[in-house]
């Protein structure tokens, strides 16, 4: 097994980037040899990269006559990349996790005839895999429903996998705040939370009533130019607030939160969901397909978490949301028993039992 070569592709965001990286630790620790295929947006995630080998292929997508055609050039080109790396590296499999490297890597062994293997992170099939989802040997998902399938198309549901150290929040117990306790709120989406996120959840928070906002310990992703806003917001309310553009440490600030305030991204709920933490979930309203709302649906059809729509939220609205959760304990403790009820703590171990059969 430990010459067997297993090829990732994903396309460089976090949504793509970190599940691929959870199956590159599981297959590494079962003597697989991991390379990452990825495009220049990848680079920042690749670092710590559980791989021997990094390849940066060729990939563009555009609109129009003229761009369109630069994108086929580009792809092209990612495809002959590809299909010299893998007959060098001899690969065993590729696994696409979505975005634009995974068309060119999964293109590329298709046409060389080598197992592949497609993994879905959102509720809805994302176009790149949608187009190569009837070619490919298995499709896994993380959702049990999956919208934009193609007719007959029977995935495999193994959930999204997650990094080992939020995995290992699955094993911790729930601790809901004490009657007069500090209450811990995360906010997270900082790259994707625009004026909802950055502004109107530090004016919600703000507009609790003060017996629960001096309780509050907040900590906040914020984009770089809203910062000092938030931070101004929460200090005039009297609110103990953390606000910075990006938190390396995710699995300790989710290890003390009470409540998550967030987008609706698969890596997000997923990880909601091993950490068993209750979620006040705002979705993106332009992502693909709407697909954050059907992600979302994962934890509100169990009532693990309350979802806002992002053209319906304002203060008011969202304060109405989070006042009778922060005001109830035992609220809390319950949402939280349903996020774990759906979560799949193994999701990299059943992805790598997959790739596994797949590859023989």
């Amino acid at each position: 097994m430990s010459s067997k070569v297993c090829v990732v592709a994903a396309g460089g965001t976090g949504g793509h980037m970190f599940p691929a990286e959870a199956l590159s630790r599981e297959l590494t620790a079962r003597g697989w040899r991991v390379v990452l295929a990825t495009d220049q947006r990848g680079e920042k995630y690749a670092a710590n990269f559980p791989a021997e080998e990094k390849l940066y292929l060729d990939t563009a997508t555009g609109s129009g006559p003229v761009a369109l055609l630069k994108a086929g050039l580009a792809i092209t080109r990612g495809v002959l990349q590809a299909r010299s790396a893998f007959s060098r590296l001899d690969a065993g499999v590729v696994v696409g996790f979505g975005g634009y490297p995974s068309a060119p890597a999964l293109v590329a062994a298709l046409t060389q005839g080598r197992p592949t293997l497609i993994h879905e992170q959102n509720a809805v099939l994302g176009r790149t895999n949608r187009l190569l989802a009837g070619r490919v040997r298995v499709v896994a998902s993380s959702f049990p429903t999956l919208k934009h399938a193609p007719e007959g198309l029977k995935a495999e549901v193994v959930g999204s996998p997650v990094r080992a150290e939020i995995r290992a929040l699955f094993d911790r117990s729930y601790v809901a705040p004490e009657p007069d306790g500090p209450i811990h709120v995360l906010v997270t989406g900082g790259s994707q939370g625009a004026r909802i996120l950055s502004e109107t959840t530090p004016r919600s928070l703000a507009a609790l009533p003060e017996a629960i906002r001096k309780r509050l310990k907040v900590q906040q992703q914020s984009r770089p130019e809203t910062l000092e806003a938030a931070r101004q917001i929460y200090l005039e309310a009297g609110i103990d607030a953390v606000v910075a553009p990006f938190f390396r440490d995710m699995a300790a600030r989710l290890s003390e939160a009470h409540l998550v305030i967030g987008r609706a991204g698969a890596s997000t709920c997923a990880e909601l969901a091993v950490a068993a933490l209750p979620s006040v979930l705002i979705p993106l309203k332009i992502a693909t397909d709407d697909h954050q709302t059907l992600n979302a649906k994962a934890l509100t059809d169990v009532e693990a978490a309350e979802m806002i729509a992002e053209d319906d939220v304002t203060v008011d609205r969202l304060t109405d949301a989070l006042l009778p959760l922060l005001s109830e304990p035992a609220k809390l403790a319950v949402m939280s028993a349903a996020a774990k009820s759906v979560a799949i703590p193994d999701a990299a171990q059943r992805l790598a039992d997959l790739v596994e059969a797949t590859a023989i």
